[in-house]
């Protein structure tokens, strides 16, 4: 079954298969939840997942990451394969 948009009563539509982004991790101990302050935030995991759209309000969300991130902060080369896959959106939340 596909994703469900309750606001629209429609099924969400695959948009892009393999949509890489990036999971942030708080800076210090005053970072606030979500993006209000994203300079508080820094790439923590890389994910990859499918992104689907509404047709009807376009709202999106990313499903199908799996249970394991494909790369973490401490790893070699992290920084390098978020510019190699285009991973531009990082979620900042705990």
């Amino acid at each position: 079954m596909k994703p469900i948009c309750v606001s629209c009563r429609r099924f969400f539509r695959a948009k892009k298969i393999g949509y890489y982004f990036i999971e942030g991790m708080p800076k210090g101990n005053d970072a606030p939840p979500g993006n209000a302050e994203p300079e508080k935030w820094s790439p923590y995991k890389l994910w990859v997942g499918d992104l689907w759209e509404c047709e009807g309000c376009f709202d999106q969300i990313v499903v199908g990451t799996g249970l394991h991130p494909i790369a973490e902060h401490y790893q070699a080369g992290f920084a390098e394969r978020i510019k190699t896959l285009g991973a531009d959106f990082q979620v900042n939340d705990c």
